[in-house]
């Protein structure tokens, strides 16, 4: 098994199981609000997010588990969409109905933690592996 694998199904758990668990700090939020319940007392998360972090940890597994040109490709498409939203969430303010996910200051940072790693492992690691694959 990649590196790139063992990132895709360890992150790919971690983001659903934290999908579910936002479920039970988002009732009576709305589906969209700005505005959600916290995860953990510091991630904020309205259901879209919830739902979105459930595909993003499907995404990583099913990357994982189709081998390792996939991983890398899932790993690094994932890594460049949320260094993305976190440099849209601080340009987005929290309180604007444009914040559909309800995004906040610790979830920029983690988004921006979550993609640079990623998209790190997406691109350097296991390049050797591929290669000698490919022969």
């Amino acid at each position: 098994m990649s590196i790139n694998q063992i990132f895709g199904y360890a992150f790919g758990a971690v983001y659903v199981a934290v999908g579910l668990l936002g479920f039970a700090v988002t009732g009576g939020v709305g589906f969209v609000s700005p505005e959600g319940g916290l995860l953990l007392g510091i991630f904020e998360v309205n259901p879209l997010h919830n739902i979105v972090h459930l595909a993003v940890g499907a995404g990583f597994i099913l990357g994982a588990v189709g081998g390792l040109g996939s991983a890398r490709l899932v790993n690094t498409a994932i890594g460049v969409v949320y260094v993305a939203v976190a440099f849209l969430g601080v340009i987005v303010p929290e309180s604007s109905q444009a914040n559909l996910l309800a995004l906040n200051v610790a979830d920029h940072a983690l988004h921006f933690a979550t993609g640079a790693l990623a998209l790190g492992v997406g691109l350097a690691a296991d390049r050797s592996r591929e290669a000698i694959a490919v022969r």
